[in-house]
């Protein structure tokens, strides 16, 4: 496994990822386990999807109604400080170089019997203009091959190719599209310790299996990063723009110096959940 006090960027280059081992300490660990929950209960303001818990419901059997919620980093302080940790941003900074701008949080909440998610590359629907998206992956709780922790497909980033995707309907997964056209017998499984992250480019291949539900719950928070010197093309053009100027702005500056400062900040992406099925996809 790569870590990054005994690899050079040549090996991320590569492999298309790395872990960094102990990037939350056991305090900050138990703070962003409790605001994950607090978030859950409709406590850290208005999130799309969210039902606010009763009084006296357990933690667990909120956490349980969800997969994931997009964007908490921007209702959460914890969570959004968490994402611009010195130790992310020197791993960061190692495989991205010194200008580094955050667009995107999710917090995942696989509880036992819970669906994974099929492959994909991120760069699919996070689309930069220079290939520099990059997705840090902290364990919450220690992810194993039977809670449901990644599997990756070492060196299928190195192409630059973007698998085609399509509908898919194993119940081992939730209800987002795979990519297909490979072969997946060099996939590995990444266990990670709680507190640990996995970092990864965005044209890596990865997946995740369902809960088993013999190691407990399976959280994580997930950051997504790039180059601050390029553009963003998350959505279409406006009228008057064109394809090649497009620049989604609604990003954290997490290291060095953001070029395109002059633009401003937007603040346009809300936070929601995407909810919990018991497997496979409900349509």
């Amino acid at each position: 496994m790569i870590t990054t006090e005994h690899a050079h960027v040549s090996n991320y280059a590569h492999d298309g990822y790395l872990v960094v081992d102990n990037v939350l300490t056991s305090e900050q660990l138990a703070e962003v386990r409790a605001e994950a929950t607090a978030i859950c209960r409709g406590e850290r303001g208005e999130i799309d999807g969210v039902v606010p818990a009763a009084p006296g419901e357990p933690d667990d059997d909120v956490l349980r109604r969800y997969l994931c919620v997009h964007f908490p980093h921007k209702i959460s302080k914890v969570l959004h400080d968490v994402a611009v940790l010195p130790k992310i941003a020197d791993a960061l900074t190692g495989v991205i170089g010194p200008d580094v701008k955050m667009m995107q949080s999710m917090l995942f909440i696989k509880a036992e019997g819970k669906p994974g998610q099929a492959w994909h590359q991120d760069e699919t629907h996070i689309p930069t203009r220079d290939r520099s998206l990059t997705a840090v992956w902290i364990a919450l709780d220690d992810a194993t091959v039977e809670n449901g922790c990644l599997w990756v497909l070492p060196g299928s980033h190195r192409r630059g190719y973007l698998y085609p995707d399509r509908e898919q309907h194993d119940v081992r997964f939730d209800c987002t599209k795979e990519a297909h056209g490979f072969t997946d017998d060099n996939a590995i499984p990444v266990e990670l310790p709680a507190g640990s992250a996995l970092v990864f480019d965005g044209h890596l291949l990865h997946r995740s299996l369902p809960n088993t539900g013999r190691h407990g719950m399976r959280r994580a928070y997930v950051t997504h990063y790039m180059n601050a010197g390029s553009l963003l093309p998350w959505f279409p053009p406006g009228a008057d723009d064109s394809m090649g100027t497009v620049d989604h702005r609604d990003v954290v500056l997490v290291a060095g110096e953001d070029p395109y400062a002059f633009k401003g900040i937007t603040d346009v992406m809300r936070p929601h959940v995407r909810p919990a099925g018991e497997g496979g996809c409900v349509r």
